[in-house]
């Protein structure tokens, strides 16, 4: 066996630092080491072990939940992406515990799925990427849609992205946007999951928001009348200032969950409109990060409503 010279083993040193005891046969042969240094040491009884094609531990341990994700992006290659349930359990989601790590690869590489490691080729890389010690992970909302693509039990992916929703690790707009923009196959899961959290948010954010206009010292307004003109229906908002014609709306999960919920709702703000009605929207994430502004363009508007002629608007409650 010829031994690596004093500057090879030096460069192996520091790239077992750097990537959590693990190197590849190309990283070390570029280093110096000889073929047959490489053999004595992955040899049954030696100290390195095979962990993927190509990918060496410089131990004979078990491999650690994070040695798993840099062993993973290794064999992904440059510009790869750690996603789906890894990646959720290092942005704080609470996520069952497994050994898979899912990685995105560019759908034009020629990578295959390796023992832990499944590989995805995607034409739809992430756009957006966190660096966490140096390996990138996909964004909360992309890493679910891939996790929970193609499951079938409902409880555990309502489970999963309520948990994620709750501690904020991403909203339900983030997630409703990844499913719009993702495949359909598979997602009809994360999509009844997505509904079911998202009208626990809206209920939510619904009963904020009444607090938020008594906090805030608003004239009180009518709560989810049906606003007609002459006979024709327009629409029913979450809150209507009859004296100003303002509505407000707290925008439910129709509106962010499909294409037809963003129609429907754009179509009630347009018959609004056209008879001068003043329509805000404002998401449930808003209602608890910025309070004071939704008060402030609330009051803006009842002030600017009042300075004008009355609406002929007729308000319903109770039908």
């Amino acid at each position: 066996m010829t031994l690596p010279s004093g500057t090879a083993d030096l460069e192996v040193r520091k790239v077992l630092r750097k990537q959590g005891a693990l190197i590849t046969r190309s990283q070390a042969l570029a280093a110096g080491c000889t073929e047959s240094w490489l053999r004595n040491k992955l040899r049954p009884d030696g100290p390195w072990r095979v962990v993927l094609p190509g990918i060496y531990l410089a131990s004979n341990g078990v491999l650690t939940i994070g040695q798993r994700d840099i062993a993973a992006v290794l064999h992904g290659g440059r510009g790869c992406v750690i996603t789906g349930m890894a990646a959720l359990r290092m942005q704080g989601v609470q996520v069952p515990i497994t050994e898979t790590v899912d990685i995105l690869v560019p759908a034009k590489r020629k990578r295959a799925s390796a023992d832990f490691v499944r590989v995805h080729r995607t034409g739809k890389m992430p756009e957006r990427v966190f660096l966490i010690d140096d390996l990138p992970y996909a964004a909360c909302a992309r890493a679910m849609a891939d996790a929970m693509r193609g499951r079938s039990d409902l409880r555990s992916v309502t489970d999963v992205v309520a948990a994620a929703v709750q501690q904020n690790a991403c909203t339900i707009q983030q997630l409703s946007a990844e499913l719009r923009a993702g495949p359909k196959p598979g997602s009809a899961s994360l999509r009844a999951a997505l509904a079911a959290v998202a009208d626990g948010v809206a209920s939510v954010a619904e009963a904020d928001f009444r607090r938020l206009v008594r906090v805030g010292r608003l004239p009180e307004p009518m709560y989810n009348p049906r606003l007609y003109a002459g006979d024709v229906f327009l629409a029913k908002p979450d809150a209507w200032w009859p004296d100003a014609g303002v509505a407000a709306e707290v925008d439910s999960r129709e509106w962010h969950l499909s294409p037809g919920g963003w129609q429907r709702t754009m179509a009630r703000h347009a018959r609004m409109s056209a008879q001068g009605i003043i329509v805000l929207h404002f998401p449930p994430s808003r209602i608890r990060s910025d309070p004071a502004g939704i008060v402030a363009e609330l009051r803006s508007a009842i002030e600017a409503g009042r300075r004008r002629a009355p609406l002929s608007i007729r308000a319903v409650i109770g039908r």
